[in-house]
This record gives C-alpha cells, structure tokens and sequence, in this order.
C-alpha cells in the first residue's frame, strides 16, 4: 500500500515532538532533524498523532521546505514520482 505524504509527513512530526520517544521512532534522526521546523512553522500547535496534525500537515504540504521533502524522498518515506504528483496538481 502507497503511503500518502501527509501521512508520512505527520507520523514523522510526531516523533520529533515526542521528545524522547523520537529515539525509537521508525524514523532516521536525519529526517527528523530535516522536517522538525516545518512541524513546528506549520502545525506545531497540533496533539501528536491526532487527525487534525494530519490534516494539517496535508493542507500545507506544499509549504513543506525542500530540505523536509529530499529528506522524505531520501529516507524512503515517500516517492520522487509523489512528490512531482502533488507539486502538479498543487497540494
């Protein structure tokens, strides 16, 4: 099954918020650190893993900063083709 990248995208949020919890997030270090800013430019004021974090995350992806999105593409979490997909159609 596709990831969707709002979905990605807010799971990865949630462990960088979590502090802690972030160390034994499936996520790498390096894709936290390179999407921790945008969580917190865009969304911070959302619960972890909340359904309004993802709705937020979905309605802002394209403010996502290019350093979060490589980073994205990078780690595996979503795919270049996606990202082309969702600059095209605007989202």
């Amino acid at each position: 099954m596709k990831t969707t990248f709002a979905l990605v995208t807010a799971m990865l949020c949630a462990g960088v918020a979590a502090g802690d919890a972030a160390a034994e997030s499936r996520y790498t270090k390096a894709l936290q650190n390179a999407c921790a800013n945008d969580y917190r430019r865009l969304c911070g004021e959302y619960g972890i893993e909340t359904e309004a974090l993802r709705l937020c995350m979905d309605r802002n992806g394209k403010s996502l900063t290019k350093t979060c999105v490589d980073a994205l593409v990078a780690d595996g979490q979503v795919s270049r083709a996606e990202v082309q997909r969702r600059k095209k159609n605007g989202h």
